[in-house]
């Protein structure tokens, strides 16, 4: 299914109890950012239909805001989110369900920087979240002399 994400879908306002973006006016609405979910491993997941979009005509597929999220993660697109803990998501009442969504990206290639940027918008509470799961975050490089 082909649907509306990144920043554009941050400004849409979703079924959950979230704050999105507030910068609606600045974006190009002519040119939004289009994904295909077969191509992701959260499929449909945060999906929404049947939304409307500013300066387009008709019904658009949107992410919700926790997906439009995980697509910059699962992108490797940091600087479109940094902060979105407290701008874009602004509670609690997600924490474990965009966790569990987060974890399940631990073996792609930038996992790294997903472990480093939700360790640096969540602080322990990730990080204690991935030890209890068993998930290295980081790797440290060992030098033999």
């Amino acid at each position: 299914m082909k649907y509306v994400t990144f920043i554009f879908a941050l400004n849409i306002p979703c079924s959950l109890n979230t704050f999105g973006d507030w910068h609606r006016d600045a974006l190009n609405w002519k040119n939004v950012a289009i994904l295909e979910s077969n191509d992701s491993i959260y499929k449909d997941f945060g999906i929404e239909t049947n939304k409307t979009i500013p300066q387009n005509e008709g019904l658009f597929n949107v992410a919700n805001h926790l997906r439009a999220c995980l697509d910059f993660l699962e992108q490797n697109k940091f600087s479109g989110i940094s902060g979105m803990r407290k701008d874009y998501i602004c509670t609690e009442e997600y924490d474990e369900l965009f966790f569990e969504k987060v974890i399940l990206l631990n073996n792609v290639v930038h996992w790294e920087n997903i472990y480093l940027f939700m360790a640096k918008e969540y602080k322990m509470k990730w990080i204690n979240f991935c030890k209890k799961r068993g998930v290295i975050g980081v790797q440290r490089s060992r030098t033999t002399s």
